[in-house]
């Protein structure tokens, strides 16, 4: 099928390349979060979604962050994250209370045990996603990863800001 659409009624087909180029990127998103998986899982206990969670507010300001843009930056839907952080709360790694500043908004907080999970945690996925990404890509190639995902981060529209501004 050609790439170029013939009328403007045509889908616009891929062309090999481009479809050879969106087959790889289906299968790193779906391969790479099961691999960052298994080695939270292994080390720690963890998923990599709690793990998001629980570094997200690792880098917070007071280690606190609405749940709305705790959301945004772990990439999750509220219900789902207030899921996850119930399980966190019970395990006494999270705790939360509502805003002091707009009851409406839930605030989720790093107490110091879950601090303590994150910095275990952290050296053996730094180096889970050194060894996956990083260590197979050129410094050139980095720079290029970084673009590409801010360019289609950008025309997959706005998800959130990160990281706060407080």
């Amino acid at each position: 099928m050609a790439a170029a659409a013939d009328t403007p009624d045509e889908p616009r087909w891929l062309t090999d390349e481009e479809r050879q180029t969106w087959i790889a990127l289906v299968g790193l998103l779906a391969r790479l979060p099961g691999a960052l998986d298994r080695q939270l899982q292994h080390d720690q206990g963890i998923s990599h979604f709690e793990y998001q969670v629980l570094a997200g507010l690792s880098m917070a300001p007071d280690r606190t962050l609405r749940m709305s843009v705790l959301a945004d930056f772990a990439e999750g839907q509220l219900p789902r994250l207030s899921q996850v952080v119930g399980r966190l709360e019970k395990r006494g790694w999270v705790s939360r209370c509502a805003d002091p500043t707009d009851g409406r908004y839930t605030l989720a907080t790093l107490t110091d045990a879950g601090w303590d999970v994150v910095v275990e945690a952290a050296p053996g996925h730094v180096e889970q996603v050194r060894t996956l990404i990083f260590d197979v890509l050129t410094r050139a190639q980095v720079r290029q990863l970084g673009e590409i995902a801010r360019r289609i981060l950008a025309a997959a529209g706005p998800q959130g800001a990160w990281p706060p501004r407080g």
